[in-house]
């Protein structure tokens, strides 16, 4: 956000977590992430899509702290990955 009555832009941002291993309270393995995301990308979903959906009724944060790799890297390597990129 930026400031009304002034030039400045600000400093406001979102910051990743300084921790980057798995949370103790997480229960879902890496195979079970990955199975997740191929469910939901044979379902049309997009990437963003798919991490909104994870970090909701999964408890995931952060995809690549818990299997290594980012969503869309995961759905290129399945072969699930969109034939036109999101933006």
């Amino acid at each position: 956000m930026g400031r009304m009555h002034a030039p400045g832009k600000g400093i406001s941002d979102s910051a990743l977590p300084y921790k980057r291993t798995v949370p103790s309270w997480l229960k879902l393995t890496s195979e079970d992430v990955v199975d997740q995301i191929c469910k939901l990308a044979k379902k049309g979903l997009t990437p963003s899509q798919i991490g909104v959906i994870l970090r909701d009724s999964h408890g995931v944060a952060q995809t690549r702290f818990v299997t290594g790799n980012k969503i869309l890297r995961i759905m290129k390597a399945k072969g699930l990955a969109p034939s036109k990129p999101e933006d």
